[in-house]
């Protein structure tokens, strides 16, 4: 059985389903923010071996049949609307984590993209901008700090093109509105507010020249390059996320073998079998690196440019249960 660890109407999801339908898959699509207000998980330990349970919404699943997990966009554990103190409600919340953390460790299946500990690593932008550089890819020199002492070298360095960077692109709410932080060009009168710069820590790294953008989604050792020229928008210039799908259009990029080899290390370096990884190619032709996401989106790319990642995260899945099949 494959388990799909997803929020409801996950358009993602929903993109590969047929996909393993189509290979015979079995699988369960569950979203762990069910966790514990409407759904019992139940480990028990025995002379037998460990069992593993998921009761949701009156049937019984046995999860220690699963065989690969696809942790896409989970929530997390929430306490029943009728646990109403917020001390009570954080310490439901927090003990459903834990217990989580060990209940998924004990299943004997493959992850898409990690488990979460290892996941958590490969996101963090000091561990891959390090093991980027290690395995030979072009990286930007790169500071990330929270002393304010460091902007006007950085600035200098970087001959007065800085750009800025938060180290999650994480929403937020300022007076009940929706906000996010996209990468920033530094200009000189910011460089009088840099005491502001000790509240949190921020990525500074000279700007890089950009012919066009590039989305590498890598999947196993399969690699898939999209190509955003984000050059042919002002709103998408200094960051593609900002999207403007008319004018920076997407078109399918061969990356030379070096490269893409070296996509595909980076992922298996991290410890993961799925990652998102945004790189510039440069007008003189070089590929710098700037970040991987390790459970990145990706269906936009799919529907834009054709390249069928859907199939190659479905023949990922089931690729166990089919080599089982095989060996009957």
């Amino acid at each position: 059985m494959l388990l799909i660890l997803s929020e409801p109407g996950d358009a993602t999801v929903e993109m590969v389903l047929p996909k393993l339908k189509a290979r015979g898959a079995d699988a369960l699509w569950w979203d762990p923010g069910d966790y514990p207000s409407a759904a019992r998980l139940t480990a028990r330990f025995g002379a037998d071996g460990d069992e593993l349970f998921l009761t949701r919404d009156g049937q019984v699943f046995d999860l220690s049949t699963t065989t690969a997990v696809w942790t896409r966009r989970p929530g997390r554990p929430r306490a029943a609307e009728n646990v109403t103190a917020a001390d009570q409600r954080e310490r439901v919340e927090e003990l459903s984590e834990w217990f989580m953390d060990g209940f998924w460790d004990l299943l004997d299946a493959r992850w898409l993209p990690a488990r979460r500990p290892v996941l958590r690593r490969a996101h963090n932008k000091l561990v891959h901008l390090a093991l980027a550089r290690r395995l030979g890819f072009a990286v930007p020199r790169t500071v990330i700090t929270n002393d304010p002492a460091e902007l006007v070298p950085a600035y200098e360095r970087a001959g007065g093109r800085l750009i800025a960077k938060a180290m999650e692109h994480t929403p937020f709410e300022i007076d009940g509105g929706t906000h996010a932080v996209y990468t920033t060009v530094v200009d000189r009168r910011a460089l009088a507010g840099r005491s502001l710069l000790a509240h949190e820590p921020v990525i500074l790294q000279p700007y890089v020249a950009k012919a066009v953008e590039l989305r590498v989604t890598v999947v196993g050792r399969q690699v898939f390059t999209a190509e955003i020229a984000s050059q042919d928008s002002p709103r998408t210039r200094d960051d593609w996320r900002h999207y403007d799908f008319a004018r920076a259009r997407h078109s399918v990029h061969r990356l030379p073998d070096d490269v893409a080899t070296r996509c595909a290390d980076l992922v298996a370096a991290l410890g993961v079998s799925f990652g998102a990884i945004d790189l510039i190619l440069t007008p003189d032709g070089e590929y710098v690196f700037l970040e991987i996401n390790p459970n990145g989106q990706w269906a936009w790319i799919e529907e834009l440019t054709g390249l069928p990642i859907s199939d190659a995260i479905a023949d990922w899945l089931t690729a166990e249960e089919a080599e089982e099949t095989d060996a009957q």
